[in-house]
């Protein structure tokens, strides 16, 4: 596999990006702030309203760092990259499966089940883990219905069924998903998924989360050859990286809502850290946002063993890892597509 390099983030709004030969400079009012050398990151995430020189930008573009430009809360405004230097010959296999439909029916339902079941897996976790501290019953009754919707999207006839499979399943799990907050229950109080804006703590925390993870998937997809903007569960729409909300959806429950859960009740975070504006929904502040990023990059520092490549490798590259076996199964060296399915 390869090195696990860092993604840097950027979150302060009156920083500006510069460059200083193989060396990325963030200033803040002429004076630096921080550098580091550009082969030691693989991407840059800027929230709120940071500059980039001209010069940085190009040295991104030249030495394959991906530049990402968010709002303050995780809202994705735009992305820079170089020229495509993926494999031709990857893209258009890539791009004819996707329009045979029998072929982009069968890999949705293959993405669907396995967030089915690592939604279920969160739900059997908390289950095992805090049996005293949650209420097991709603969330035994949820994770049977997930076990039925996971068989049932191997068997959907359709992409509309699945979608409708895929939804009820995102709804059994959402409505149990306040159990699983088992501490500062009352400052944390979550009623539904809410994403533009996110109108609660817990979604505000999920929606940034998930910005993270698409980023990191996206980037993943763009190093092994493969375009994010042509998709198979979501189709093709200008300006969506379709793919990579693809490959997201089997790694949520296991790298961003557990992630959340642990922040919340392990108290790392408190509600003195967020606030709500009208047209942002709720939106964390600066400290809160470096807290979450802190606790993200040290979760892709650990280690698990893969379940298909049966190797150790860090939480931080199964994006890369997962978007390696797509390339492989779009070719035609693998079967089917081995989506991760974490216990």
């Amino acid at each position: 596999m390869r090195k696990l390099l860092n993604t840097l983030y950027i979150t302060s709004p009156e920083s500006y990006l510069a460059r200083d030969g193989e060396n990325v400079v963030v200033r803040v009012a002429d004076t630096e702030k921080f550098r580091i050398p550009v082969h030691n990151i693989e991407g840059i995430v800027c929230f709120g309203y940071p500059g980039a020189s001209p010069s940085l930008m190009g040295l991104c573009a030249e030495r394959n760092v991906g530049l990402c430009f968010l709002t303050e809360n995780g809202h994705f405004w735009g992305r820079f990259s170089g020229p495509v230097k993926g494999n031709v010959l990857l893209r258009r296999m890539q791009y004819r499966m996707a329009d045979d439909v029998d072929a982009a029916l069968e890999i949705s339902r293959l993405i669907v089940a396995g967030k089915i079941a690592n939604c279920r897996n969160v739900l059997q976790r908390a289950i095992r883990d805090h049996g005293n501290e949650v209420i097991s019953g709603p969330l035994s009754e949820a994770s049977e219905i997930l076990e039925i919707r996971q068989k049932q999207a191997l068997r959907a006839i359709d992409p509309d069924t699945l979608r409708g499979i895929e939804g009820d399943s995102a709804n059994a799990y959402f409505k149990v998903f306040n159990h699983l907050i088992v501490a500062q229950k009352d400052d944390f109080v979550f009623n539904g998924r809410s994403r533009r804006p996110p109108k609660d703590k817990v979604n505000a925390l999920l929606s940034f989360v998930y910005t993270l993870l698409a980023h990191e998937v996206q980037s993943a997809l763009e190093s092994v050859g493969l375009d994010p903007y042509i998709g198979f569960l979501h189709t093709a729409r200008p300006g969506r990286a379709s793919l990579a909300l693809d490959l997201m959806e089997e790694l949520r429950p296991y790298l961003a809502d557990r992630l959340v859960l642990s922040i919340i009740n392990r108290k790392q975070i408190n509600i003195k850290g967020f606030r709500e504006r009208e047209e942002s929904g709720v939106i964390m502040d600066d400290e809160t946002r470096k807290e979450v990023i802190g606790v993200w990059q040290r979760r892709k520092q650990e280690e698990i063993q893969h379940p298909f490549l049966k190797e150790q490798i860090p939480v931080g590259l199964l994006p890369y890892a997962q978007a390696l076996l797509f390339s492989r199964f779009i070719r035609g060296d693998i079967d089917k597509y081995p989506v991760f399915i974490m216990k």
